[in-house]
């Protein structure tokens, strides 16, 4: 048996890794570069659950079992949904959704995460074809936007060796310190500043006219609807300078290019228009098809694998989910009372369920409400394989220790389809045909079959092969005087898993005193938390790392307007003395 496995994680870095002698330890090659994440390397210092629980009573596995048949037996299949999320990227956690699909429960739809983005990208390209990792080292220039790689991605870091480094951020980020320029843009203003880019570039003739005249025959009209921003009013709400904007296109100018967007640029409901946007800065400077070159955000880690099972269901929002609707609600890899937006929304529609099952490694809000808990396996404990949404490899997860505790989704979902009547193929079945699409690399790596390494060298995925650009912009006054609220990934902890945060942090000008407890409220409800000041963020934000307890009290459960994602940044907040 091979000692080399995958992290489970849902992270951009997607890494290698060896469990030796009972411990985890990073491959020297590869896109591990040698070094783990924190949470990895503190990975089996955190507990799990061990025996499943029923109305608070311990019970044994097998009584789990049954429990949950009798429960699934006694609700109508409409009344039943399963909530899954993310907390273990490998591909075989699916295989619940097989079961629940066939039984004819509901099943959700739309994302916690990358949706408003990831639509906004697809409706530019055709499709969502991440720029590899790799191609980071071949460029000369590296933008940061709205991503902090020490936190999100840092196997990135060894790849910027002798790269200028711009870094677009409302928080001064450890990148934005070592960067040669920052912008600490204002939250939500990230739309203007990607189309004065392009205005400027084509202005000052930086723009690559071979590739506009081949794959975006409607620049014109795009850069027209870019001189409907007016300059001043743009730039008063970013709450940068012309010559910052100047700065940037003489760092940029005839450079091998990539831009590495996070997530926190489009948790608004017009997302998606924010990373068209940037997308049409490459389309402007050609990045698109070259080495070295390009936009990472989060690709499609499914692109060019087909799955097994049986997924076609009914669906509802994964965002504002009505669980008050169903008799039966299964969670997996989940901690929706924690990480869904509006939690006092969602604590009113789940308290009508009637049977609440949570499926999952650790104890959390979302287990201490369920009536039927029932242990996961880790991913050390079990067979699985993973893809990637920022690179093209493709990870094997074979099992690396037997344990006692807990139960795999296979096996689980095996129990459910065998109980039932319905067909499921031994597990070897599932994982080779995953494998299937798998090739290997010169270097024993395997990689996805059918993948581009230099995605969009022929042009996009659109109908006529051409980038699609925006058509409108509907420029809003900003009258709102109150704080605006950033919702960033924890150093410490990957939302409600690991060492949660428990402070909101602010600038030091608006007059409060560490370990001061204060009062933050928005229009969707309001939470109490200690304060820690800091002059890394703009006088007029307002930091809490997701998965801090009643973070979500703040944040509304509203969706973007396209991809069905949720919005965390969209309320702004008040902060009082209590």
């Amino acid at each position: 048996m091979s000692n080399i496995t995958a992290c489970p994680l849902d992270c951009f870095d997607a890494c290698s890794v060896i469990y030796e002698d009972g411990k985890l330890k990073a491959k020297s090659t590869g896109y591990t570069q040698g070094f783990l994440c924190p949470h990895l390397n503190h990975y089996e210092k955190f507990s799990t659950l061990k025996e499943p629980t029923y109305k608070g009573q311990k019970i044994s596995m097998q009584e789990a079992l049954e429990k949950l048949k009798t429960i699934l037996e006694a609700s109508e299949k409409e009344k039943i949904l399963h909530y899954r999320g993310n907390g273990n990227f490998g591909l075989m956690q699916e295989v619940t959704d097989h079961f629940f699909a066939k039984f004819g429960a509901t099943l959700t739809d739309g994302t916690l995460c990358d949706g408003a983005g990831e639509a906004g990208i697809i409706e530019g390209r055709g499709s969502n074809k991440n720029m590899p990792l790799c191609e980071i080292e071949k460029s000369e220039v590296v933008i940061f936007w709205g991503r902090n790689p020490h936190t999100t991605s840092s196997h990135i870091l060894p790849l910027l060796k002798d790269k200028k480094i711009i870094v677009i951020d409302p928080i001064e980020t450890k990148i934005a310190k070592e960067a040669d320029i920052y912008l600490q843009i204002k939250p939500h203003s990230d739309i203007y500043l990607a189309m004065l880019v392009v205005r400027f570039l084509h202005i000052h003739d930086f723009c690559d006219n071979d590739f506009i005249q081949k794959y975006a025959s409607e620049f014109e009209e795009y850069y027209e609807l870019t001189q409907t921003v007016r300059i001043k009013a743009a730039l008063e709400k970013m709450g940068i300078s012309l010559g910052d904007i100047g700065d940037i296109l003489e760092l940029i100018k005839n450079k091998r290019l990539a831009i590495v967007c996070g997530v926190g640029v489009q948790k608004y409901r017009d997302g998606a228009d924010v990373l068209r946007a940037i997308d049409a800065i490459g389309v402007a400077l050609g990045l698109f098809g070259k080495e070295g070159c390009g936009i990472s955000y989060l690709g499609n880690s499914q692109e060019g694998v087909k799955s097994p099972f049986s997924r076609e269901a009914k669906r509802v929002s994964k965002v504002d989910t009505p669980f008050h609707n169903y008799k039966t609600v299964f969670i997996q890899g989940s901690n929706p009372l924690s990480q869904m937006p509006d939690t006092s929304r969602v604590i009113a529609s789940i308290q009508d369920v009637e049977n609440i099952i949570y499926f999952g490694l650790y104890e959390n809000e979302t287990s201490a409400i369920a009536d039927l808990v029932i242990p996961a396996k880790t991913f050390l404990q079990k067979s699985d394989v993973r893809l990637s949404y920022s690179h093209n490899a493709f990870l094997e997860m074979p099992q690396q220790i037997e344990s006692e505790y807990g139960i795999s989704e296979y096996a689980l979902s095996h129990f459910l389809c065998s109980s039932f009547g319905i067909e499921l193929k031994d597990e070897v079945y599932y994982l080779e045909h995953f494998k299937s699409f798998a090739k290997e690399l010169e270097d024993g790596y395997l990689e996805v079959m059918g993948r581009e390494t230099i995605p969009y060298k022929d042009g996009f995925d659109t109908d006529d092969g051409e980038f699609l650009f925006l058509d409108e912009l509907e420029i809003q006054k900003d009258t709102d005087k109150r704080l605006f609220l950033i919702t960033p990934k924890s150093p410490k902890s990957l939302n409600s898993q690991f060492k949660r945060e428990a402070y909101v942090y602010l600038h030091k000008s608006l007059g409060f005193i560490d370990d001061t407890v204060v009062l933050v409220t928005s229009e969707s409800g309001s939470v109490k938390l200690p304060v820690k000041n800091s002059e890394l963020l703009r006088e007029d934000c307002v930091l809490i790392y997701s998965g801090v307890k009643g973070l979500n009290n703040l944040t509304t459960s509203k969706h973007s307007y396209e991809g069905k994602s949720a919005i965390y940044q969209e309320n702004r907040v008040v902060v009082t003395k209590t």
